[in-house]
C-alpha cells in the first residue's frame, strides 16, 4: 500500500485558496520525456510492477496518457486504471479516490497545473497516494503548482522535461 508522508496541517482545504492563473496547453509528451518519465518510475524501489495513470481532460493531456500507458505495459508493467479529472470540479473526491484506490506501486501523470492542483489537494486529505511514487509531465514543471497545491502537498512529485532532464518538487522549489 503506498503511503503519503506528509502531514495535512489542521483546517487544510482541500480546495485551492486562490483561482489558478492561466497556463500553457499540454504539450505532446516526446520520445526523451517519455523514455525519462518511465526510466524513473521504473528505478523506484521495491521494483514497481503496477502503475495507474491520470490525465487532465484535455486532447492532448489525454494522448500523453495513452503513451506513458502503452510505454508502462510495453515494459512489461500492468495499468491497473487510467483516470480523467476535469479542470475544475465542485469535488475532486470521485476522481482522487478512483486515482488511489487500486494502490499501484507508481502512478503516471499527464496534466496542466490547475487540475491536478486540486487533484493533489484533495489526494493528500482523502487517499493514501503518494506524490515521491508519482511521476509527471513537464507542465506540471511550474512554481504555480506548489502555490495552488500548498507547501508539502507535492514533495517528491518528480516529472522530466521535454529534452528528457528530471525535476524534484521539495518544499517551494523545483530541483534538478
Amino acid at each position: 500500500m503506498a503511503q503519503h508522508f506528509g502531514v495535512v496541517p489542521s483546517g487544510f482545504s482541500p480546495l485551492p485558496q486562490r483561482p489558478a492563473t492561466p497556463t500553457l496547453p499540454a504539450h505532446p509528451c516526446g520520445p526523451d520525456e517519455l523514455a525519462a518519465l518511465i526510466g524513473a518510475a521504473r528505478a523506484v524501489r521495491p521494483a514497481p510492477v503496477s502503475a495507474v495513470v491520470g490525465t487532465a481532460s484535455d486532447v492532448i493531456s489525454r494522448a500523453n496518457g495513452e503513451l506513458l500507458a502503452a510505454a508502462w505495459a510495453d515494459g512489461g508493467g500492468t495499468v491497473l486504471a487510467t483516470v480523467h479529472w476535469p479542470e475544475a470540479a465542485a469535488s475532486w473526491l470521485r476522481p482522487s479516490r478512483r486515482f488511489a484506490a487500486p494502490e499501484p506501486d507508481v502512478w503516471l501523470v499527464a496534466a496542466t497545473v490547475p487540475g491536478w492542483a486540486a487533484m493533489g489537494r484533495r489526494l493528500v486529505t482523502s487517499t493514501e497516494w503518494s506524490p515521491a511514487r508519482t511521476f509527471v509531465t513537464a507542465p506540471l514543471a511550474d512554481p504555480e503548482l506548489i502555490a495552488l497545491g500548498g507547501i508539502g502537498t507535492f514533495d517528491g512529485l518528480r516529472g522530466a522535461y521535454p529534452d528528457g532532464r528530471l525535476w524534484t518538487i521539495q518544499r517551494t522549489l523545483l530541483e534538478p
